[in-house]
């Protein structure tokens, strides 16, 4: 496999360095020692530098005022915000909007992603449903409005689209931990149709029928609860392409495997740098034998983390066939990002002794962050799972 990137990616990657090299991770509160919240609002000032650097945009086409990449390029972006902790939503805002422009019509396009791509609008997603175990889509249902009596068009079915077309749908339910919600400007809702059909509805934080209630994350960083009570979106805000939804939770997916691995690689070179002036008996305990042991086991972790990363970004960004379907190459990434980057960060706090603990010093940071992000991916075991049904269904060789 060749996972030479482009001199355009490579130039992303050197904008997105020259940005996060003036970040530092302890730039809001510990969530150590914050009760609640570690903050109110994301990193503005760092959203308006990326922004100006348009990085926002880049996954967007020159149309709509974008650079015009893949998403390869924003995992590499992505990548690189990890290291310092960013507390921006590149992840969620980038993603929505690149769905928009495969999926979304052109007034909903032109709507959103000029603006997004500017910084001047936050786009958020809802991707875990009620509670996290069952897939987004089924915690809210979507249906034609005036079909329950509403003001508006006559009862129609879905399958009428003429109907859905003019009176636009209605939203019900519940969408849990939804990341940055109180800073976002819109909000992207999976929902499912009485048909069953997957969608995706957009629709502005504060329109009525949205209400928002608080969550912390494991990182101390800000969640909410989105309640849809007879939410309306009109037709065209709501995108009902087959696989837009699919695809969208396949790049959130990936994206947050960019940032495990990001993060994972600056935990091991904290953990280098320290063991490497540490000493112990007269010599740094990085020559420990048991010292370097473990800290190699865990650079094979990132090597695999980075290797079936861009395995999976590769096919989201080229939609290119294989053996198995684009599911079984983010499974097999969201596996080794789980288990790989709660293992990188156990071992650099037991390689730096009580001084991983130390709240002045950003190691407890970087752990806490890394929980958050296997928690958000989920158990290995359960994409091992969804691995071997995939390998059921296509029997290879």
């Amino acid at each position: 496999m060749d996972f030479t990137f482009t001199e355009e990616q490579q130039a992303a990657v050197e904008a997105a360095r020259a940005v996060f090299s003036d970040v530092a991770p302890d730039r809001a509160p510990s969530p150590a020692l914050t009760p609640g919240a570690v903050a109110e609002d994301i990193d503005r000032q760092l959203w308006n530098e990326l922004a100006r650097t348009d990085l926002l945009g880049l996954t967007l086409s020159p149309a709509h005022g974008g650079v015009g990449l893949d998403p390869i390029a924003l995992c590499l972006v992505l990548r690189e915000s990890a290291k310092v902790l960013a507390r921006i939503p590149l992840l969620e805002s980038c993603a929505v909007a690149t769905a928009v422009q495969r999926y979304g019509g052109s007034t909903l396009a032109a709507e959103l992603l000029p603006r997004a791509g500017r910084g001047e609008l936050i786009l958020t997603v809802g991707a875990n449903g009620r509670s996290g175990h069952d897939p987004a889509e089924l915690a809210v249902t979507a249906r034609p409005y005036g079909e329950n009596g509403e003001n508006g068009k006559n009862g129609k079915s879905e399958e009428n689209g003429a109907s859905a077309e003019h009176s636009g749908w209605v939203l019900d339910g519940v969408q849990s931990a939804v990341p940055w919600a109180q800073a976002a400007d819109w909000i992207a809702v999976p929902a499912h149709t009485a048909g069953g059909r997957p969608v995706l509805a957009l629709l502005p934080r504060t329109r009525d029928g949205v209400t928002l209630a608080d969550q912390v994350s494991t990182s101390g960083e800000r969640l909410a609860e989105v309640r849809l009570d007879g939410a309306r979106v009109a037709a065209h805000e709501l995108i009902d392409a087959p696989g837009c939804w699919e695809w969208l939770r396949s790049l959130l997916t990936t994206g947050t495997c960019a940032l495990a691995l990001g993060l994972g690689e600056r935990v091991l070179a904290m953990t280098a740098e320290y063991t490497g002036k540490r000493e112990q008996f007269g010599f740094p305990v990085a020559t420990f034998q048991a010292v370097a042991v473990q800290a190699a086991d865990r650079y094979i972790d990132l090597r695999a983390m980075e290797a079936t990363l861009w395995q999976a970004a590769w096919r989201i960004s080229s939609d290119a066939g294989g053996p198995l379907p684009t599911a079984a190459d983010v499974a097999v990434a969201k596996i080794w990002a789980s288990d790989g980057v709660r293992r990188v960060v156990q071992t650099a706090q037991h390689l730096h002794g009580g001084f991983g603990a130390d709240t002045d010093y950003p190691l407890h940071r970087f752990h806490a962050w890394a929980k958050q992000i296997e928690l958000s991916l989920g158990p290995a075991a359960a994409h091992e799972e969804v691995l071997g049904d995939l390998l059921a269904a296509h029997p290879l060789g």
